[in-house]
């Protein structure tokens, strides 16, 4: 009977020890990543909410808890209102531009047969080109007397505006690089959500009476893409909203604030004028408007979205 009893409990034992042992093992291996999640993101955004209470200024060593009052000045103040708006429209213009964009090109790509690496390559080029010489090109092709774009327009009589440095072009100009940088990384994770559609779809649904290109698309292929979508959109979005390196080299915030977006704002805040505990402040406001958007994108798209 001892045998008996040994040999049914031995092996509910030997795979708790084994559980134990890989759990063990999960948390070994997830350590690394865990300890500079916590380091690099989760202390700093504990490290910025705390500071967003303080009047805290990089070179005073004193500073003093104010409560909520960064925060009200914050919607009183005409330079985060203007850098707010900015965004928003840069982001309602970069963003949808560039999801459809990005979709034609990886349809168009999908369907060539010859030079479909070339065009993958030509496409994605902006993407994994350095910012600072692409914005030197953009510079030379918006310049309004010498730029290639204005010359363009004067053959045909029309009067080439000042692209980068009128208030009413500027925050348009930035959105036409904004979507340029967008496109190629849109088209790859369509190309990636294409080539995950099962062929015999297309076949079943010729034979359901599909044969037209648009026919398959509305009902075989943009449905399939629903999941790739959602996820393009989502970081579309994000990306656009952090827009900061072309306002920086380009136009500085300027002419008269018309490209000040919110993490130009927030830099100068925090690294030119020293208000860390505003520019925190800001900071938090910022991440809150991320996690918005990220939370009302997956609790509305994604009950339109079908995993299977």
């Amino acid at each position: 009977m001892a045998s008996i009893a040994f040999d049914t409990v031995s092996p509910k034992r030997l795979a708790d020890v084994h559980a134990r042992n890989e759990a063990r093992t999960a948390w070994l291996l997830a350590s690394p990543a865990i300890v500079l999640m916590i380091v690099f993101v989760l202390l700093p955004v504990i490290a910025v909410i705390g500071l967003g209470f303080t009047n805290f200024e990089l070179g005073i060593d004193k500073f003093r808890f104010v409560g909520l009052d960064n925060y009200s000045h914050l919607f009183t103040d005409r330079t985060f209102r203007k850098s707010l708006w900015n965004t928003t429209v840069y982001t309602a213009i970069v963003a949808p531009v560039s999801i459809v964009l990005g979709l034609g090109v990886a349809l168009l790509i999908e369907s060539e047969t010859t030079a479909r690496s070339f065009f993958r390559t030509a496409y994605f080029l902006p993407v994994a080109s350095l910012i600072v010489a692409m914005a030197t090109v953009w510079q030379y092709l918006f310049h309004p007397t010498i730029g290639p774009i204005n010359a363009l327009l004067a053959t045909v009589g029309i009067p080439g505006p000042n692209w980068l440095g009128s208030a009413g072009t500027v925050l348009y100009s930035l959105s036409i690089i904004g979507v340029w940088q967008s496109v190629g990384f849109n088209m790859v994770l369509f190309l990636a959500g294409l080539t995950a559609i099962p062929r015999e779809l297309y076949g079943a649904a010729e034979i359901d009476g599909a044969r037209s290109a648009i026919d398959r698309f509305r009902l075989v292929t943009w449905p399939m893409l629903a999941p790739t979508t959602l996820f393009v959109t989502t970081i579309s979005i994000i990306n656009a909203v952090k827009v900061f390196e072309t306002v920086q080299m380009l136009t500085e915030g300027g002419p008269n604030r018309a490209s000040e977006v919110l993490l130009f704002t927030i830099y100068h805040e925090g690294f030119v004028y020293l208000h860390v505990g505003y520019a925190s402040a800001m900071t938090v406001v910022f991440l809150v408007i991320l996690m918005v958007l990220t939370f009302l994108q997956y609790n509305v798209l994604d009950k339109r979205v079908h995993y299977s």
